[in-house]
This record gives C-alpha cells, sequence and structure tokens, in this order.
C-alpha cells in the first residue's frame, strides 16, 4: 500500500470529523480529500518531472499539497524555507524538479524568488471547488515517497530516499510502541519539512485519525496558550524548544494536565532544562531517537520504561547494535560504540550518491549513524556523542556532549557547544562556546573552575568564549563547524 491510499481510507472513514487545524483555519477529512484533489489535478496538467517540491510553512495546506502530489504519482521533496538562497536553489536543482508548490506570503517572507520553470502558488489552484474526477495514482511500496533533504550541518545538502514502505513501517512501529488513539489530540509546532515534523506529527495522525493542531511559527507565550486552548495528549518538540518554554512568566503545571506524551528529540536533553521543566512544570520529558535515514524514529522511551538520558529501547521491527568504531565487533551492555540500526523504515540510500549510499551501510546492511552510544542490559540506549565531533586529547577520546552537560548545569549558561582546537603537543583541546542567561555576568575563571569539579582535567576546556547566540541549523541544532571556524 502507498502512504496516500493509507491516509486517504483514513479521512474518508470519518469524512467531516475535523483532522487538522492551523492558524488559519480547520479542515475536516473531506476538505483534505477535495483540495488534494484539485493540486493533483494542476500537477497533473503543469509538470512532467518525477519529483515535486513543496515549499511550505507548517499547518494543513502543507499535507495538502504533499497528498496531491502524490496523488498525481509523484515524490515529494519537502523544502526548508530556512534555507539561504542558494541552499535552497541547491536542492529544487539536485531534485531534477519542474515545480515546487508554495505560499504567496513565504515568498515575500524569503525576499527572493527559487528559480524553478513552475512556481505554483497553494492560494491560485482553488482547493474547494470541484475536482477532477481521475484517480489517485497507485504506487508500491519501494516506490520513492519522499527526497528530505538534511539540514548540512557539513558539506551539502543530501537527499534521503524513502520509500512508501519506509514511511508506513516507521508509522505502524510508532503506533504499536506508544498507542496513539483518536482520543488523543496532537500539538504540532516541529517543521514539516523535518522528519520528525512530518512523520511522527503529520502523516501518521493523518493515517490514524488522530486530530492535530499545527502553528507555523514557535512562539513560546503562544505555544502554552495552545495548550490551554486545545489541550493536546501529545506534544514533541526539541530542546531549544523546551528551553523556551521555560522562559514564559505565566506558565504553570496546569497548562501541562493531560498530556501524557511530552518527547524530546533532534538533539540531546541537558540535565538543566530536564530538571527545571520537570520542577517547574510537573512533567518528565521522555527521549526518543532517530534519523532522516530512518523515517525517523528508531528509539522511543515510554513513560512506563523511563530512565534519565535514555532515549529508549528500539521500537518493533528495528534492531539496534553497539560496535567497536575500530574492530566494528559487536560490544556487550554499557559498552560505548557506534549505534548502528537496522529495519523497514531505513532509508533507500542517498539520492544520486552511490558512493555516499554504500559507505554508510555495513555488509548486513546496518545503517552506520555515526552516533555513539551503549545499551543497558535491559536493551535502552543511551546516546552519548558523536563520532564526528570526538576529539582525542592526549591519546584520550573525549566527546563534546559530555562537556557540555557540565557547563549547562551552571547558573549563569543558557546553553554551549564544545569543538576541538589543534594543540602540537596534545593533538586536540576542548575549546567551549556558551550563551549566557539574560542578566548573568559572564566569568570565564568560573565555568573552567566549575567544569574542574566535575570533569576529568584533560576534559576541562582549555579556554571558554562567550557568545551573543551560538549559531544553530533549521532545526536548532548547534553547527558545530560555524564553531570550527572561530577557532
Amino acid at each position: 500500500m502507498s502512504i496516500h491510499w493509507k491516509i486517504l481510507r483514513s479521512l474518508l472513514a470519518a469524512p467531516f470529523r475535523t483532522a487538522m487545524v492551523d492558524d488559519q483555519r480547520s479542515y475536516r477529512g473531506i476538505d483534505i480529500v477535495i483540495a488534494a484533489l484539485n493540486v493533483a489535478a494542476k500537477i497533473r496538467a503543469t509538470t512532467t518531472s518525477s519529483t515535486v517540491g513543496v515549499l511550505i510553512p507548517t499547518g494543513g495546506v502543507f499535507p495538502i499539497a504533499a497528498l496531491g502530489a502524490w496523488f498525481a504519482g509523484k515524490t515529494v521533496v519537502p523544502m526548508n524555507y530556512l534555507f539561504k538562497k542558494d541552499e535552497l536553489q541547491y536542492v529544487i536543482d539536485d531534485c531534477e524538479t519542474d515545480t515546487v508548490l508554495t505560499v504567496g506570503p513565504l515568498l515575500e517572507y524569503l525576499g527572493f524568488v527559487p528559480t524553478v520553470k513552475n512556481l505554483l502558488r497553494m492560494e491560485e489552484i482553488g482547493l474547494s471547488g470541484v475536482p477532477d474526477p481521475s484517480w489517485p495514482s497507485r504506487a508500491t511500496d519501494d516506490d520513492l515517497a519522499l527526497l528530505l533533504y538534511t539540514s548540512g550541518t557539513s558539506g551539502r545538502p543530501k537527499g534521503v530516499m524513502l520509500s512508501h514502505r519506509n514511511i508506513l513501517a516507521n508509522i505502524a512501529q510508532i503506533r504499536e510502541w506508544v498507542n496513539f488513539t483518536r482520543k488523543d489530540l496532537i500539538l504540532g509546532v516541529l517543521p514539516q519539512f523535518h522528519s520528525f515534523g512530518l512523520t511522527v506529527l503529520t502523516l501518521l495522525p493523518l493515517c490514524g485519525g488522530i486530530p492535530v493542531v499545527f502553528t507555523a511559527r514557535f512562539v513560546p507565550h503562544r505555544i502554552v496558550k495552545l495548550f490551554r486552548q486545545h489541550r493536546p495528549t501529545i506534544f514533541i518538540a526539541i530542546p531549544s524548544m523546551y528551553n523556551a518554554l521555560l522562559q514564559v512568566k505565566d506558565g504553570s503545571a496546569a497548562d501541562f494536565e493531560g498530556t501524557r506524551y511530552i518527547v524530546s528529540g533532534g538533539e540531546p536533553l541537558s540535565d538543566a532544562v530536564f530538571t527545571k521543566f520537570r520542577e517547574r512544570f510537573g512533567v518528565t520529558i521522555n527521549e526518543g531517537y532517530g534519523l532522516t535515514e530512518t523515517a525517523p524514529v528508531t528509539n522511543w522511551c515510554r513513560p512506563e520504561e523511563w530512565r534519565r538520558h535514555s532515549v529508549g529501547r528500539p521500537l518493533p521491527g528495528v534492531e539496534c547494535r553497539i560496535v567497536d568504531i575500530v574492530t566494528r565487533a559487536e560490544l556487550g551492555p554499557n559498552q560505548d560504540g557506534e549505534v548502528i540500526l537496522r529495519g523497514p523504515n531505513v532509508m533507500r540510500g542517498y539520492f544520486k550518491l552511490a558512493e555516499q549510499t554504500a559507505a554508510v551501510f555495513d555488509e548486513n546492511r546496518f545503517f552506520k549513524t555515526g552516533d555513539i552510544g551503549r545499551l543497558d542490559k535491559d536493551g535502552h540506549l543511551f546516546i552519548t556523542g558523536r563520532l564526528k565531533e570526538m576529539l582525542i586529547v592526549a591519546g584520550e577520546n573525549v566527546f563534546p556532549r559530555e562537556i557540555e552537560e557540565v557547563l549547562n548545569r551552571h547558573p549563569s549558561v543558557s546553553d554551549s557547544g564544545v569543538v576541538g582546537e589543534i594543540d602540537p603537543l596534545r593533538g586536540e583541546l576542548p575549546v567551549a562556546f556558551v550563551e549566557v542567561k539574560e542578566g548573568a555576568e559572564f566569568d570565564e575563571r568560573a565555568l573552567m573552575s566549575w567544569c574542574r569539579e566535575s570533569l576529568a582535567g584533560y576534559k576541562v576546556p582549555s579556554r571558554v568564549v562567550r557568545l551573543t547566540a551560538l549559531p544553530r541549523n533549521p532545526t536548532g541544532k548547534i553547527m558545530r563547524r560555524e564553531l570550527k571556524k572561530m577557532l
């Protein structure tokens, strides 16, 4: 079965039930189907390429555009509207599309018009008109459904090829693992061009008949108001968003009553944010794990199994192993090594990049994540670092995350990023960059003394640099290559 037929069946099973609400309006199942059929007719009449770009902010229009493209038999290419002009143009050219679906207000926000043969504005298509009577296209399990471009923290973005099987498998895995039902309500704040926001907060609820509330911009006080208004039972965000919610002065534990799944993903959740959130709001944030290449979720720490720093056990059908970074031998419980994964949700490969695709799979078709972690005796995964970010200080392996966790616990530090600086005597030395909380003073010596209390001497930063804001990619991750440039 294809993803769009799964969604179509779900929407038509309850055609007059509200499926989505965004900043502009609400959408019933029948509204979504009619609008998508109109989009499909426009695409069929316009494009000859096998791919269609979707450049639309988070909301109800995005899934309508994607569904329309699938109805027309195309591969959907979600486009990151936070990319710079040259990055966005690279994606358009690389995916070989002649058509991009967008909306006028977003083009005004971008301040430029992408170069593409057909730039179709959704507001000009006529989404509520009598749709074209043609039958939605069918697709096989192995046909390419999504081409998701990574955010490009190092080098050019790569197009991750996800089949209909990959997406449907991950949706089924999540639903079996956490038991979402139609009685739930999801609050969607993650961008839909990102795999987390697309699979978990958009396609999953559409397939399962779970209502979802979207908002296009993450404004902390606005999010708290949406909690009060809609009372969501499911909320998934990234650590920087939870940190921002802590700054809402009138937020209280009452705002989160009834939220049964509150999950953090995308990057490690700091101890400081976790502790403050639980103390102030009475909420325990559970962590999950996944990558764009795995469609994306592979691990999820359920509330009844909560363990601090654990991203949970593998989802059904996901094989998770830890291997030695040199010998590639499988390691036992509580031993750190590279995390490798295998399952029906793992990507086909990188678009037009055969060598890079071959490099990330081992001989048994396990995907090499590049993340360092360990499994405990019960199968809980703990992510401890990133292979490419590992520093070698006087022959010792040092992972930036450990140093950042210590810095982030300091009362003056809002967030931090650590990178390695070449040193002729010790190979590398850790250098820390920090954001300081509003009203707090920056004291480099005090921060280094703080680190010495919790870290081995060789892990203590050689210096600490204050930044007004750490460089981040569109999904909130700290861009270490930009910190490297500052050295």
